[in-house]
């Protein structure tokens, strides 16, 4: 057996405790000298979607900031799990990176069992990007001409609200309205926002918690009536239409949001980084043009904001979702 000597024990301490010190240096010099490669932006939805479009905003705006290529691939699937997972087991380095919306990041650990991510655990929050608002339309036949009018009217006749399919968005947004209201409205999911309307705009179901951009040009053309606006604030593309609050609702918010996500344990130097040139980027009058054009409000936060902000909603819709028990298999 070889024995090794005291000077040898004190050799081999001293270089363990120089390249523990040169740790921190290295990661910082990494950090600064990021990004050194193109970096991939998976949106987990398909080409042309909300998401796949703000996306490519975002990649190319933070691309030309970054002096460094933005390839977006859509990875679509199961609610937008397969890309939020994709992410998820990424190497946490910072050349991969989720454009995440409300769904992926908030609401799918509450709706799925066999989740293969959970999203307060398996990532960190960079920024917000963008909010897209639901807004709530009736077909021109039924004679409410506001939320509370809507409300009352609702028990005396059975009313259906349409969705883009179980656990989306619109979906919530009707079983938000349900649980605060305390009125009867008959859930019927669509596969996708087309076919709802399809049935909307001739009266075949009566309403719906409609995403801004779908249903917008149905209600400039009148043949949708727009009760209000879902989130906190009033849309620049609907300035007339006023928010659930104002409406009567000062408990009801439901936002459409979408924010930059990196894997858990990135290098708090890069996200900071990251979070600098979106806000940059956010406040260029050519992105929120773009943005805008998409029924999208541009938003930006810090880091340790858009993390309490995600958590909130992550408990929010957990409560909406087990009250109204809700599942997606």
């Amino acid at each position: 057996m070889t024995s090794v000597t005291p000077k040898f024990r004190l050799a081999a301490a001293a270089l363990a405790a120089a390249a523990i010190a040169i740790l921190p240096s290295v990661a910082k010099a990494q950090a600064a000298a990021y990004p050194a490669k193109p970096i991939t932006l998976i949106v987990p939805f398909g080409p042309g979607s909300v998401t796949d479009l703000l996306g490519r905003i975002v990649a190319k705006g933070l691309g030309d900031s970054l002096g460094q290529s933005v390839i977006v691939q859509n990875k679509a699937g199961a609610g937008g799990n397969i890309g939020a997972a994709e992410v998820a087991a990424a190497p946490a380095d910072g050349y991969t990176l989720l454009l995440g919306p409300t769904s992926t990041n908030a609401v799918n650990s509450s709706l799925y069992k066999n989740l293969k991510y959970q999203p307060l655990r398996d990532f960190v929050a960079i920024t917000d990007v963008a909010t897209v608002a639901n807004v709530l339309v009736v077909n021109p036949e039924v004679p409410a001409k506001s939320v509370k009018e809507l409300i009352a009217l609702l028990p005396s006749k059975e009313y259906s609200y349409a969705s883009t399919g179980n656990g989306g968005s619109m979906h919530l947004s009707g079983e938000l309205f349900k649980s605060i209201t305390k009125t009867p409205i008959l859930h019927v999911p669509y596969k996708g926002g087309g076919a709802a309307l399809a049935d909307l705009l001739p009266g075949r179901v009566q309403v719906m918690f409609c995403n801004l951009p779908l249903c917008l040009p149905h209600i400039q053309s009148g043949k949708l009536r727009a009760l209000a606006i879902t989130s906190s604030k009033r849309s620049a593309l609907l300035p007339d239409v006023p928010t659930m609050a104002e409406a009567g609702l000062p408990d009801y918010e439901v936002n459409g949001w979408f924010g930059l996500f990196a894997p858990a344990k990135v290098d708090p130097a890069i996200v900071q980084k990251l979070n600098a040139e979106m806000k940059t980027i956010l406040d260029k009058p050519e992105i929120k043009k773009q943005l805008l054009a998409q029924g999208a409000e541009p938003d930006w936060s810090t880091s340790e904001q858009f993390t309490q902000f995600v958590t909130a909603e992550h408990d929010k819709w957990a409560k909406v979702i087990k009250e109204a028990g809700i599942s997606v298999e």
